[in-house]
């Protein structure tokens, strides 16, 4: 088990931001979706052990939330939406001081901030002051600084917040490849759905400091009843028009059909509607959920 929370509640005076939340996640590629004020950003204060809750226990790595609080924090690596980079400091340095946190010795905690700053490339760029550096390469930066202890668990808070599309994919991939690759733990908290789709296998959705929903994403995107998209050879147009005479409900894209058949009817009517208009068939395939139509649900 990654963590589990047992009727977790944690306020701010009178803001309650966690409302008795009971969730157990797996190991593995975690995304944590919620809208503004869901609570996401002290759920993860609360998994590194920064805060404290009110009432309610819990567990980070088979580790107590209340009273083993340093312990979570030297097996957990976190790269923070918000600026927290040393101006004038050397990324090199700065690497290295977050191993040493750790409880990293000086010299252990610099060969490790040199490699993991190759492996995130900026390799070139390691002695260079942190506040010339790129938006890019300071989320990189961070992401060194979060994986320079090697954690058991990584938790990435909007780590592509102002990225250039290649830098954004650059990030994504790397967090993959951690996730996947390297079979480390991530917990992925970003208003980006395509993004937490890339890297994460399961998902928690999170509102009102309550747990919405939460599984595989895979078996969270159902079929949709009824519902096909479907492609044809030639003139998508008039074969939509044939199948809404036949009270199908169809929605035109640009290379494809969506459509919902009525009440009763199977994919048969598709076929031998274009049977009848002498239509070839390329694509048909039931639709299924999106990740944002999950999200959407859960917060209603």
């Amino acid at each position: 088990m990654l963590f589990s929370l047992q009727n977790v509640t944690k306020t701010y005076g009178a803001v309650t931001a966690l409302r008795q939340l009971s969730v157990d996640v797996p190991t593995g590629a975690v995304g944590l979706l919620g809208p503004n004020g869901a609570g996401k950003t002290t759920l993860i204060r609360t998994l590194l052990g920064l805060i404290k809750i009110n009432a309610g226990t819990g567990k980070v790595l088979d580790m107590d939330v209340r009273r083993q609080r340093l312990k979570i924090r030297q097996a957990v690596g976190f790269a923070p939406e918000d600026e927290c980079l040393f101006p004038g400091v050397a990324g090199i340095d700065f690497a290295a001081y977050a191993g040493q946190l750790c409880g990293m010795s000086r010299s252990d905690a610099l060969q490790r901030a040199h490699e993991i700053l190759n492996h995130v490339g900026l390799g070139e760029a390691r002695y260079r002051p942190v506040d010339s550096y790129s938006t890019g390469m300071k989320q990189r930066l961070k992401l060194a600084s979060a994986l320079v202890h090697d954690p058991r668990l990584l938790i990435l808070d909007e780590p592509t917040n102002g990225m250039d599309p290649a830098g954004r994919q650059e990030i994504l991939e790397l967090a993959r490849d951690l996730a996947h690759g390297k079979e480390m733990s991530v917990l992925f908290s970003s208003h980006l759905l395509p993004d937490v789709e890339f890297v994460c296998d399961y998902v928690i959705v999170l509102g009102q400091g309550r747990l919405l929903a939460q599984g595989e994403i895979r078996e969270l995107k159902q079929r949709h009843d009824q519902c096909f998209e479907v492609r044809v050879k030639a003139d998508a147009p008039a074969f939509a028009q044939r199948l809404r005479k036949s009270n199908c409900n169809v929605k035109e894209q640009d290379h494809s059909l969506l459509v919902q058949l009525p009440p009763g009817q199977s994919e048969r009517l598709l076929w031998s509607l274009a049977a009848e208009a002498g239509q070839q068939i390329r694509h048909l395939r039931p639709q299924q959920s999106t990740l944002e139509e999950i999200f959407l649900k859960a917060i209603e």
